[in-house]
């Protein structure tokens, strides 16, 4: 499972109506997360209604191709050991910004209590540290209900509206990740090809030798929040 779980854009079925009770069961295993001080503060805002998937998949579409398309930070120009895969990989991603406006359920995960703008890393670590792992066993939870997911954060760069659009209680609830929820058209994934472990293991000290991930470039997008 851990090897077949991908982000899945172009595979989604927008066909079949994912039933609430698989919903709530992937949230009840999510749950089971390492959450500090025992405090869960991972939260699902899980969007069904059509007229509000359409505003949250609107704003994605024109974040996507507003600004990330063609920007320097775009899937399809980041440098990468495999050009052929990475530009398959892109196109992927710009089967997203289309699905998404077609697929039954849209799930964001909220962090609830606080905000971590500007907060030191202790502190955005040790809080992110709670909803990305709850995250993660909701998209495995998933993958083992035969339902696709895809990680993304395109929409925090309008963050705000998509708050107001759904009711989040902006200063105190911290949107983290947003992913598609649905069946898939087929059930068989293969591994994506990434490096070997010693690549990317440094015994005891940081090893300048070994090769590093290229730079992070045009990460920036315009935020109304």
């Amino acid at each position: 499972m851990l090897t077949t779980t991908r982000a899945v854009r172009r595979r989604l079925d927008p066909t079949r109506e994912v039933p609430e009770s698989l919903i709530r069961e992937c949230v009840r295993l999510a749950l089971q997360a390492p959450a500090g001080s025992n405090v869960p503060r991972t939260r699902f805002v899980v969007v069904r209604d059509p007229e509000l998937r359409a505003a949250v998949a609107g704003i994605y579409s024109e974040v996507y191709l507003g600004s990330y398309r063609e920007s320097a930070g775009y899937l399809g120009r980041v440098e990468a050991k495999d050009p052929d895969t990475q530009q398959k990989t892109a196109r992927s991603a710009d089967a997203l910004e289309r699905a998404l406006h077609e697929v039954g359920t849209i799930v964001i995960a909220c962090l609830d209590g606080l905000r971590l703008d500007g907060t030191p890393a202790l502190a955005s670590a040790s809080m992110l540290g709670g909803v990305l792992p709850a995250t993660w066993s909701f998209m495995l939870a998933a993958r083992a209900r035969g339902l696709g997911t895809a990680w993304t954060t395109m929409h925090l760069a309008r963050e705000r509206e998509v708050a107001e659009i759904l009711g989040i209680p902006f200063d105190t609830v911290q949107q983290v990740c947003l992913t598609p929820l649905a069946y898939t058209v087929g059930e068989k994934f293969s591994p994506a090809k990434r490096p070997a472990p010693d690549e990317v293991i440094h015994w005891d000290r940081w090893d300048t030798g070994k090769l590093a991930a290229p730079p992070v470039t045009g990460i920036a997008l315009p935020s109304s929040s």
